[in-house]
């Protein structure tokens, strides 16, 4: 039987076929890009402004004077192009295409390389470069070469303080920062059932740093929910029994609190054995752990008592950010002396907001640590959610909850 991968592009792995894209989105910084690539093409048309989204997220407020000024002109030409548009403060760009855009059994791509995190919706979605983009733009189609897939069967479920992301980092670095080139990971078994949606984006999300084209979990009754409360009906998707390329198999109960060691995501090391490793910085939010239950899990831990370190704190949309406001969370996290930044990026990419200096250290709840990228000479570890409120609150790295 074909994989999810091949049953939404039509075709089995390894083919090269054309199809049309379902949703294509840009940032603030691939949309410049792209905007340049697609005027050099000459067409003068976009094909499917309908389809197409440019989401401002990455360095807003705009850093620099010349940051305004590429974003004044990506955002006048949007909007006079009939393309969706989102400003300043409204969220990333995977957040926001999963607040109810994003549907099951698309063909999804987006000018960033973490644009599998919508893969959690049954979704075939896809990261591509500026050129592929003004292309689409043009013809509202691109090509794909349908990926082997990967199957990875979970069981159980996630038990005392570990998390989605947590079980990220174990896959991760089971199969190594290459171990899945031009793969999708197809995420099956009992396990996914436990799984909310936000944890099943964290865990789409890091499928691109094995190398992997996509990764995909198939909609089920908690998908077909959570759409719902954004007013869509879909149908679940049925997983038929097929063969993978090459199967892993995790039991949840055995996945524990862990993080990963600068500068490689696929290096990963217990909690309990970093303990007591000195932090300047922790940063909690991006597509990774932004959302509405991370934000909620991390005041659950730091209610009532105060952080050691400087804490920046990134919803990663406005929804989240309203939410969080209506239920108190936003006030919890505030009196615990963290700083809440506008949603978005914030300072994942090293752009602002939080970028870290020479010989700091700081402990991040994004997806990537590699060297300088959240300032030069710095150091990123890599962590879940709950390790960063315990960290936050002694000022060093330290086990949620106490736990071995």
């Amino acid at each position: 039987m074909a994989t999810l991968s091949e049953r939404i592009l039509g075709a089995p792995a390894g083919e090269y076929v054309d199809r049309p894209v379902d949703r294509a989105y840009v940032h603030d910084g691939t949309g410049v890009l792209t905007l340049e690539a697609w005027r050099a093409l000459g067409s003068g048309t976009i094909a499917c402004p309908g389809r197409d989204y440019v989401l401002f997220d990455h360095i807003v407020p705009a850093n620099t004077s010349t940051t305004a000024d590429l974003q004044h002109e990506l955002r006048g030409f949007a909007i006079g192009a009939g393309m969706h548009f989102s400003d300043i403060g409204t969220g990333i760009c995977h957040q926001l295409m999963g607040e109810g855009i994003a549907l099951p059994g698309e063909i999804i791509v987006g000018a960033d390389s973490h644009t599998c995190t919508l893969g959690a919706f049954g979704a075939f979605a896809t990261g591509v470069g500026a050129t592929d983009m003004a292309v689409i733009w043009a013809s509202g189609s691109t090509w794909f070469q349908v990926p082997r897939t990967i199957g990875i069967f979970l069981s159980g479920r996630l038990r005392g303080y570990a998390e989605a992301k947590d079980l990220a980092l174990t896959y991760v670095s089971r199969l190594g920062m290459d171990g899945a080139s031009y793969r999708a990971l197809e995420f099956i078994g009992e396990g996914v059932a436990h799984l909310s949606m936000d944890s099943r984006m964290t865990l789409c999300n890091l499928a691109v740093e094995t190398g992997a084209k996509t990764g995909l979990c198939y909609a089920d009754a908690v998908t077909v929910e959570y759409l719902e409360s954004f007013g869509k009906i879909v149908e679940p998707q049925a997983p038929p029994a097929c063969r993978y390329e090459q199967e892993l198999d995790i039991d949840l109960e055995e996945i524990v609190p862990v993080i990963a060691v600068p500068p490689r995501v696929d290096t990963i090391s217990p909690v309990s054995s970093l303990s007591g490793t000195p932090l300047d910085q922790v940063f909690v939010g991006t597509c990774t752990n932004g959302r509405n239950e991370d934000l909620l899990r991390f005041a659950s831990i730091v209610r009532g008592k105060k952080v050691r370190v400087r804490t920046i704190v990134a919803p990663a949309s406005r929804k989240v950010l309203e939410d969080a406001a209506r239920t108190g969370i936003l006030a919890e996290i505030l009196s615990a002396g963290c700083t809440v930044v506008p949603p978005g990026c914030g300072p994942c990419l090293g752009a602002h907001m939080g970028v870290i200096g020479k010989g700091e250290v700081c402990l991040s709840t994004a997806n990537r640590n590699f060297r300088n990228r959240m300032g030069v000479g710095g150091e990123i570890y890599l962590s879940s959610v709950s390790t960063a409120a315990a960290s936050a609150l002694a000022g060093e790295i330290a086990l949620p909850g106490g736990e071995e």
